[in-house]
Protein backbone atom coordinates (compact mmCIF):
# COMPACT_ATOMS: atom_id res chain seq x y z
CA UNK A 1 0.00 0.00 0.00
CA UNK A 2 1.67 3.32 -1.16
CA UNK A 3 0.95 6.60 1.38
CA UNK A 4 -0.48 9.86 0.05
CA UNK A 5 2.41 11.05 0.35
CA UNK A 6 5.09 8.76 -1.20
CA UNK A 7 8.27 10.34 0.20
CA UNK A 8 10.39 9.95 3.18
CA UNK A 9 10.08 6.95 5.75
CA UNK A 10 6.96 5.12 5.31
CA UNK A 11 8.32 2.15 7.55
CA UNK A 12 10.60 1.69 10.28
CA UNK A 13 11.39 -1.43 12.15
CA UNK A 14 13.93 -1.68 15.56
CA UNK A 15 15.64 -4.98 15.23
CA UNK A 16 18.40 -7.24 16.91
CA UNK A 17 21.60 -8.08 15.15
CA UNK A 18 23.77 -10.32 17.46
CA UNK A 19 26.15 -13.07 15.89
CA UNK A 20 24.99 -15.75 17.62
CA UNK A 21 21.97 -15.60 15.09
CA UNK A 22 24.32 -16.52 12.57
CA UNK A 23 26.80 -19.03 14.22
CA UNK A 24 24.25 -20.67 16.37
CA UNK A 25 26.50 -21.52 19.53
CA UNK A 26 25.39 -24.40 21.60
CA UNK A 27 24.86 -21.53 24.35
CA UNK A 28 22.08 -20.32 22.19
CA UNK A 29 18.14 -21.36 23.02
CA UNK A 30 17.77 -22.60 19.06
CA UNK A 31 13.74 -22.00 19.74
CA UNK A 32 14.45 -18.50 20.79
CA UNK A 33 16.53 -17.87 17.64
CA UNK A 34 13.97 -18.92 15.89
CA UNK A 35 11.28 -16.95 17.69
CA UNK A 36 13.34 -13.52 17.04
CA UNK A 37 14.00 -14.18 13.30
CA UNK A 38 10.30 -15.31 12.51
CA UNK A 39 9.49 -11.56 14.20
CA UNK A 40 11.81 -9.95 12.18
CA UNK A 41 10.20 -11.75 9.01
CA UNK A 42 6.78 -10.72 9.71
CA UNK A 43 8.22 -7.41 9.97
CA UNK A 44 9.72 -7.59 6.97
CA UNK A 45 6.94 -9.19 5.06
CA UNK A 46 4.85 -5.74 6.48
CA UNK A 47 7.49 -3.46 5.43
CA UNK A 48 8.56 -5.07 1.89
CA UNK A 49 4.61 -3.89 1.17
CA UNK A 50 5.28 -0.95 1.32
CA UNK A 51 7.14 -0.78 -1.96
CA UNK A 52 10.67 1.25 -0.46
CA UNK A 53 12.94 2.59 -2.65
CA UNK A 54 15.86 2.13 0.05
CA UNK A 55 16.44 0.41 3.33
CA UNK A 56 18.36 2.96 5.54
CA UNK A 57 19.92 1.05 8.39
CA UNK A 58 21.36 2.51 11.40
CA UNK A 59 23.76 0.67 13.49
CA UNK A 60 26.99 1.04 15.25
CA UNK A 61 30.63 -0.29 14.55
CA UNK A 62 31.80 -3.03 16.81
CA UNK A 63 35.21 -2.11 17.24
CA UNK A 64 36.35 -2.97 13.52
CA UNK A 65 36.62 0.29 11.77
CA UNK A 66 36.19 3.78 13.77
CA UNK A 67 38.12 3.29 17.61
CA UNK A 68 41.12 4.68 16.93
CA UNK A 69 42.03 6.49 13.65
CA UNK A 70 38.91 8.45 13.22
CA UNK A 71 35.39 8.40 15.32
CA UNK A 72 32.77 10.02 13.57
CA UNK A 73 29.79 10.31 15.67
CA UNK A 74 27.55 10.19 12.48
CA UNK A 75 28.57 8.21 9.16
CA UNK A 76 27.20 6.43 6.07
CA UNK A 77 28.81 4.27 3.54
CA UNK A 78 29.15 5.71 0.12
CA UNK A 79 30.20 3.29 -1.97
CA UNK A 80 28.24 0.93 -4.32
CA UNK A 81 29.15 -2.46 -2.65
CA UNK A 82 31.25 -3.50 0.67
CA UNK A 83 32.49 -6.65 1.99
CA UNK A 84 30.53 -8.34 4.50
CA UNK A 85 32.27 -9.97 7.48
CA UNK A 86 32.08 -13.19 9.48
CA UNK A 87 29.66 -15.58 7.88
CA UNK A 88 28.19 -12.99 5.09
CA UNK A 89 31.02 -12.53 3.76
CA UNK A 90 31.53 -11.40 0.13
CA UNK A 91 30.05 -8.24 -1.58
CA UNK A 92 27.00 -6.34 -1.15
CA UNK A 93 25.13 -3.50 -2.20
CA UNK A 94 24.92 -0.34 -1.10
CA UNK A 95 23.42 2.62 -2.43
CA UNK A 96 25.86 5.15 -2.50
CA UNK A 97 24.49 7.45 -4.10
CA UNK A 98 22.03 8.12 -1.49
CA UNK A 99 24.46 8.05 0.92
CA UNK A 100 26.64 10.42 -0.59
CA UNK A 101 23.67 12.62 -1.55
CA UNK A 102 22.74 12.69 2.36
CA UNK A 103 26.20 14.60 3.11
CA UNK A 104 25.40 18.39 2.09
CA UNK A 105 21.46 17.44 2.90
CA UNK A 106 22.61 16.91 6.73
CA UNK A 107 24.39 19.33 6.31
CA UNK A 108 21.90 21.72 5.67
CA UNK A 109 20.22 20.71 9.33
CA UNK A 110 23.37 21.35 10.92
CA UNK A 111 24.63 18.15 11.15
CA UNK A 112 28.41 17.15 9.51
CA UNK A 113 27.86 13.63 8.25
CA UNK A 114 31.18 12.07 7.89
CA UNK A 115 31.56 9.60 5.01
CA UNK A 116 33.10 6.11 4.15
CA UNK A 117 34.09 4.47 0.91
CA UNK A 118 36.23 0.87 3.09
CA UNK A 119 34.40 0.19 5.69
CA UNK A 120 33.34 -3.63 5.90
CA UNK A 121 29.78 -4.35 6.05
CA UNK A 122 29.33 -5.82 9.88
CA UNK A 123 26.83 -8.22 10.73
CA UNK A 124 25.08 -5.40 12.88
CA UNK A 125 23.63 -4.54 8.84
CA UNK A 126 23.12 -7.60 6.82
CA UNK A 127 21.76 -10.17 9.87
CA UNK A 128 18.07 -7.82 9.42
CA UNK A 129 18.57 -7.14 5.98
CA UNK A 130 18.80 -10.98 5.59
CA UNK A 131 16.46 -11.99 8.47
CA UNK A 132 14.23 -9.63 7.43
CA UNK A 133 13.94 -10.93 3.59
CA UNK A 134 14.88 -8.47 1.46
CA UNK A 135 16.98 -10.44 -0.28
CA UNK A 136 19.72 -8.20 -1.28
CA UNK A 137 16.93 -6.28 -3.59
CA UNK A 138 16.27 -3.34 -2.04
CA UNK A 139 19.41 -0.89 -2.11
CA UNK A 140 20.84 -0.44 1.40
CA UNK A 141 22.08 3.02 3.31
CA UNK A 142 24.52 1.69 5.94
CA UNK A 143 24.76 4.17 8.18
CA UNK A 144 26.95 4.81 11.46
CA UNK A 145 26.42 5.43 14.69
CA UNK A 146 28.88 5.85 17.01
CA UNK A 147 27.16 3.77 20.20
CA UNK A 148 30.90 2.26 22.24
CA UNK A 149 33.36 4.86 21.96
CA UNK A 150 33.06 7.88 24.38
CA UNK A 151 32.46 10.86 23.74
CA UNK A 152 29.01 9.22 21.80
CA UNK A 153 26.80 11.79 20.15
CA UNK A 154 24.24 12.40 23.34
CA UNK A 155 20.23 10.79 23.07
CA UNK A 156 18.62 14.03 22.35
CA UNK A 157 21.44 14.99 19.70
CA UNK A 158 20.59 11.30 18.25
CA UNK A 159 16.48 12.20 18.09
CA UNK A 160 17.18 15.69 16.33
CA UNK A 161 19.77 13.95 14.00
CA UNK A 162 16.95 11.15 13.25
CA UNK A 163 14.42 14.12 12.85
CA UNK A 164 16.56 15.53 10.24
CA UNK A 165 17.29 12.51 8.52
CA UNK A 166 13.27 12.40 8.12
CA UNK A 167 13.87 15.49 6.26
CA UNK A 168 16.66 14.88 4.05
CA UNK A 169 14.97 11.61 2.97
CA UNK A 170 12.03 13.95 1.74
CA UNK A 171 14.17 16.66 0.34
CA UNK A 172 15.46 13.51 -1.79
CA UNK A 173 12.32 12.30 -2.94
CA UNK A 174 12.82 8.62 -1.44
CA UNK A 175 10.60 6.40 -0.40
CA UNK A 176 12.77 4.67 2.44
CA UNK A 177 12.27 2.41 5.18
CA UNK A 178 14.28 3.13 8.50
CA UNK A 179 15.96 0.26 10.23
CA UNK A 180 17.92 0.74 13.71
CA UNK A 181 20.04 -2.52 14.11
CA UNK A 182 20.92 -3.12 17.81
CA UNK A 183 20.45 -4.95 20.78
CA UNK A 184 18.97 -3.74 24.35
CA UNK A 185 21.06 -4.24 27.00
CA UNK A 186 24.22 -6.53 26.65
CA UNK A 187 27.81 -5.78 27.68
CA UNK A 188 30.06 -7.07 24.85
CA UNK A 189 34.02 -7.20 26.04
CA UNK A 190 32.92 -6.61 29.53
CA UNK A 191 32.87 -8.83 33.19
CA UNK A 192 29.21 -8.05 32.62
CA UNK A 193 28.36 -9.76 29.39
CA UNK A 194 26.43 -12.89 31.54
CA UNK A 195 24.21 -10.39 33.55
CA UNK A 196 22.17 -8.29 30.85
CA UNK A 197 19.75 -5.99 32.59
CA UNK A 198 16.38 -7.23 32.39
CA UNK A 199 14.53 -4.57 34.66
CA UNK A 200 15.43 -2.04 32.84
CA UNK A 201 14.99 -3.02 29.41
CA UNK A 202 11.13 -4.23 30.57
CA UNK A 203 10.61 -0.29 31.20
CA UNK A 204 12.52 0.51 27.97
CA UNK A 205 10.36 -1.83 26.07
CA UNK A 206 6.95 -1.28 27.73
CA UNK A 207 7.27 2.54 26.23
CA UNK A 208 8.57 1.12 22.67
CA UNK A 209 5.38 -1.50 22.64
CA UNK A 210 3.23 1.54 24.09
CA UNK A 211 4.21 4.17 21.24
CA UNK A 212 5.58 6.17 23.75
CA UNK A 213 9.42 6.54 21.99
CA UNK A 214 9.81 10.57 23.16
CA UNK A 215 10.45 8.15 26.48
CA UNK A 216 13.94 6.78 25.17
CA UNK A 217 15.28 10.69 25.75
CA UNK A 218 15.62 9.92 29.72
CA UNK A 219 18.12 8.24 29.63
CA UNK A 220 21.70 10.08 29.54
CA UNK A 221 25.15 9.07 28.66
CA UNK A 222 25.91 7.59 32.00
CA UNK A 223 22.30 5.90 32.29
CA UNK A 224 22.81 4.27 28.94
CA UNK A 225 26.13 2.85 29.70
CA UNK A 226 24.93 2.12 33.14
CA UNK A 227 22.16 -0.19 31.63
CA UNK A 228 23.94 -1.92 29.03
CA UNK A 229 22.17 0.21 26.13
CA UNK A 230 24.80 2.72 24.11
CA UNK A 231 23.09 0.50 21.18
CA UNK A 232 19.92 2.29 22.12
CA UNK A 233 21.26 5.43 20.17
CA UNK A 234 19.69 4.00 16.81
CA UNK A 235 16.23 3.38 17.90
CA UNK A 236 16.77 6.96 19.44
CA UNK A 237 17.54 8.30 15.91
CA UNK A 238 14.24 6.33 14.93
CA UNK A 239 11.79 8.34 17.46
CA UNK A 240 13.58 11.29 16.72
CA UNK A 241 12.73 10.76 12.37
CA UNK A 242 9.50 8.83 13.59
CA UNK A 243 8.56 12.45 15.20
CA UNK A 244 5.70 11.39 17.60
CA UNK A 245 4.37 8.96 19.60
CA UNK A 246 3.02 5.79 18.12
CA UNK A 247 2.59 2.38 18.37
CA UNK A 248 4.17 -0.59 16.77
CA UNK A 249 1.86 -2.89 14.46
CA UNK A 250 3.91 -5.96 16.06
CA UNK A 251 6.51 -5.92 19.29
CA UNK A 252 8.65 -8.86 20.96
CA UNK A 253 10.88 -8.77 23.78
CA UNK A 254 13.10 -12.03 24.05
CA UNK A 255 15.50 -12.22 26.97
CA UNK A 256 18.53 -14.39 26.74
CA UNK A 257 21.86 -14.77 29.17
CA UNK A 258 23.71 -12.40 27.58
CA UNK A 259 21.61 -10.03 25.02
CA UNK A 260 18.10 -8.74 25.63
CA UNK A 261 16.62 -9.20 21.87
CA UNK A 262 14.12 -6.27 21.31
CA UNK A 263 11.82 -6.03 17.83
CA UNK A 264 9.53 -3.55 16.92
CA UNK A 265 7.79 -2.27 13.43
CA UNK A 266 5.65 0.76 12.49
CA UNK A 267 3.99 0.90 9.03
CA UNK A 268 3.94 5.49 8.53
CA UNK A 269 0.77 5.02 5.90
CA UNK A 270 -1.47 3.90 8.34
CA UNK A 271 -2.35 7.15 10.23
CA UNK A 272 -1.92 7.24 14.02
CA UNK A 273 -4.21 5.87 15.99
CA UNK A 274 -6.75 8.01 17.76
CA UNK A 275 -5.53 9.67 20.81
CA UNK A 276 -8.15 10.83 23.80
CA UNK A 277 -8.83 14.43 23.31
CA UNK A 278 -7.16 16.89 25.42
CA UNK A 279 -8.43 17.53 29.12
CA UNK A 280 -6.81 21.46 28.37
CA UNK A 281 -7.64 21.64 24.28
CA UNK A 282 -6.73 25.12 22.66
CA UNK A 283 -9.12 27.51 22.65
CA UNK A 284 -11.33 28.19 19.36
CA UNK A 285 -10.42 31.76 17.70
CA UNK A 286 -13.93 32.53 17.45
CA UNK A 287 -14.53 32.29 20.66
CA UNK A 288 -12.51 34.80 21.81
CA UNK A 289 -14.66 37.57 23.01
CA UNK A 290 -16.54 34.72 25.23
CA UNK A 291 -13.94 33.67 27.04
CA UNK A 292 -13.05 37.34 27.67
CA UNK A 293 -16.29 37.25 29.61
CA UNK A 294 -15.86 34.26 31.40
CA UNK A 295 -11.98 35.47 32.11
CA UNK A 296 -13.83 38.44 33.39
CA UNK A 297 -15.74 37.04 35.79
CA UNK A 298 -13.20 34.71 36.96
CA UNK A 299 -10.62 37.25 37.95
CA UNK A 300 -13.14 40.39 39.09
CA UNK A 301 -15.73 40.15 41.73
CA UNK A 302 -17.53 42.99 41.00
CA UNK A 303 -18.50 41.26 37.62
CA UNK A 304 -20.02 38.27 39.26
CA UNK A 305 -21.98 40.98 41.27
CA UNK A 306 -23.46 42.51 38.03
CA UNK A 307 -23.81 39.37 36.76
CA UNK A 308 -25.95 38.23 39.22
CA UNK A 309 -28.09 41.77 39.12
CA UNK A 310 -28.75 41.00 35.26
CA UNK A 311 -26.94 38.43 33.40
CA UNK A 312 -28.07 39.07 29.87
CA UNK A 313 -26.59 43.09 30.88
CA UNK A 314 -23.55 41.66 32.10
CA UNK A 315 -22.90 39.94 28.48
CA UNK A 316 -24.16 42.51 26.07
CA UNK A 317 -20.74 44.46 26.06
CA UNK A 318 -18.84 41.33 25.04
CA UNK A 319 -21.19 40.86 21.73
CA UNK A 320 -21.45 36.98 21.87
CA UNK A 321 -23.59 34.90 20.14
CA UNK A 322 -26.73 33.87 20.76
CA UNK A 323 -25.97 30.13 21.80
CA UNK A 324 -22.26 31.86 23.51
CA UNK A 325 -25.18 34.39 25.33
CA UNK A 326 -27.41 31.46 26.12
CA UNK A 327 -25.04 28.99 27.56
CA UNK A 328 -23.09 31.93 29.55
CA UNK A 329 -26.56 33.44 31.14
CA UNK A 330 -27.41 30.12 32.01
CA UNK A 331 -24.42 29.07 34.03
CA UNK A 332 -23.54 25.81 31.68
CA UNK A 333 -20.52 25.62 32.69
CA UNK A 334 -19.84 22.17 31.18
CA UNK A 335 -21.25 23.48 28.20
CA UNK A 336 -18.82 26.48 28.19
CA UNK A 337 -15.86 24.08 28.78
CA UNK A 338 -17.14 21.15 26.70
CA UNK A 339 -18.80 22.19 24.07
CA UNK A 340 -16.92 26.22 23.14
CA UNK A 341 -13.60 24.64 24.48
CA UNK A 342 -12.94 27.48 26.74
CA UNK A 343 -10.38 26.50 29.31
CA UNK A 344 -11.33 24.68 32.43
CA UNK A 345 -9.83 27.02 34.43
CA UNK A 346 -12.01 30.00 33.42
CA UNK A 347 -15.00 28.17 33.79
CA UNK A 348 -14.19 26.50 36.99
CA UNK A 349 -13.22 29.97 38.65
CA UNK A 350 -16.17 31.90 37.26
CA UNK A 351 -18.08 29.59 38.64
CA UNK A 352 -16.73 29.81 41.95
CA UNK A 353 -16.33 33.42 41.55
CA UNK A 354 -20.38 33.82 40.92
CA UNK A 355 -20.73 31.10 43.62
CA UNK A 356 -19.02 33.40 46.27
CA UNK A 357 -21.18 36.25 45.53
CA UNK A 358 -24.39 34.12 45.78
CA UNK A 359 -23.10 32.94 49.44
CA UNK A 360 -22.51 36.99 50.25
CA UNK A 361 -25.68 37.94 49.33
CA UNK A 362 -27.43 35.10 51.51
CA UNK A 363 -25.01 36.30 54.17
CA UNK A 364 -25.98 39.98 54.18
Amino acid sequence: MKSSNPYGIVGAAIVPHAPQFLSLPESEDLEQVARVRRSLETIGEQLRALEPDCIVMVSNDHGDHFVTHGVPPFCVHVADEADGMHKHRGMWAIDGDTGYALVPEMERAGFDLAFTMNAKLQTAFTIPYEFMGFGRDVPLVALFVNAYVPPQPSGRRCYAFGAALQTALQRLGKRALLIASGGLSHYPGTVHYPHPDLEADQRIFAEIQAGHLTHLLSYDDWELDRTGNVELRAPLILAGALGENRPPFTALLEPSWHHIYASAGWDLTEPSPARDPLRYPAMPPERARLAEAVLTLRTRADSAERFLDDPAAFCQPFLLADDEREALCAMQWEVLRDRFSIHALLTSGAAMQIGLAAKRRQAG
